[in-house]
C-alpha cells in the first residue's frame, strides 16, 4: 500500500520553526532614529512529544489498521534525528540574525547620540551603512525562513519514503486490507489493538540499527 497521505501530520511535528521578526524601518534621515528593538526570532513553544501507546493485543481476524504518524515521527530515531537537524539549522540562522541585528543597533544607536555632532559626510555615510544593513537583515530572515521550510520538506519527504514500505510490510505480514492514517482517517473511534504505531516504530527504529559484531 503506497503513497500514504502522512506529510501534513508529520508537518505538526516541525512546527516550531520560528518565523524571523522584521527589523524595523529606517526613519526619514532628518530625524534621528529613536532607539529600536533589535531584531529577533521568534521562537514558539515546541510542541510537547505524542507519548507512544504500549501496544493492545491485535485483534484476530482484522483486516483493517491505523497508525499514527506524527506519534512514530517524535518518538523514531529517524523521527528524532530529523527532528535535531531542523532544530540545528534554526539555532544556526538564528545566532546569525542575532549577529546582524547587534550591528544594526549599535550603528543606530551611534546615529542617535552622535549624529548631531557628526559632520554632513559622516553623517551622511553611517545613515547609508543602516540602510544597507537594514536592507541585507530583511533579506537575510527571508531567506533563513526559506531554507528553514524547505530543509522541514525534505526531512518530511524522507521520512514519507521510509516509513511507507514499513507499513506496506506489517500490512502484509497482517493480511489487511486496509490501513487508515489515524489523522487523516476521519474516524471517531477504534479498537486500541488495530493501532500499528508501535510496530512501525519498532520496525523503522531496527532498520536503523547498526548490524551486531561478530
Amino acid at each position: 500500500m503506497k503513497g500514504f497521505a502522512i506529510v501534513a501530520s508529520l508537518a505538526l511535528a516541525l512546527s516550531a520553526a520560528p518565523a524571523f521578526a522584521q527589523p524595523p524601518a529606517q526613519p526619514p534621515a532628518a530625524q534621528p532614529p529613536a532607539q529600536p528593538k533589535p531584531p529577533a526570532p521568534a521562537t514558539p513553544p515546541a510542541p510537547a512529544p505524542i507519548p507512544a501507546q504500549p501496544p493492545a493485543p491485535f485483534p484476530a481476524g482484522a483486516k483493517i489498521a491505523f497508525f499514527q504518524p506524527e506519534v512514530i515521527f517524535q518518538n523514531s530515531q529517524e523521527g528524532k534525528a530529523s527532528v535535531a537537524r531542523v532544530q540545528a539549522l534554526i539555532t544556526k540562522k538564528q545566532g546569525e540574525n542575532a549577529e546582524k541585528a547587534k550591528a544594526l543597533q549599535a550603528n543606530q544607536q551611534k546615529l542617535q547620540t552622535s549624529g548631531s555632532v557628526m559632520n554632513e559626510a559622516a553623517r551622511s555615510q553611517l545613515e547609508k551603512e543602516i540602510e544597507r544593513q537594514t536592507k541585507d537583515a530583511e533579506r537575510f530572515q527571508q531567506d533563513a525562513q526559506a531554507e528553514i521550510n524547505e530543509l522541514q520538506q525534505e526531512v518530511q519527504n524522507d521520512f514519507v519514503k521510509k516509513l511507507s514500505p514499513i507499513i506496506e510490510q506489517i500490512a502484509t505480514e497482517k493480511g489487511l486490507h486496509l490501513v487508515f492514517n489515524a489523522r487523516d482517517s476521519g474516524s471517531s473511534w477504534a479498537a486500541a489493538g488495530l493501532d500499528l504505531t508501535s510496530d512501525v516504530i519498532k520496525k523503522l527504529d531496527g532498520a536503523k540499527a547498526p548490524a551486531p559484531k561478530p
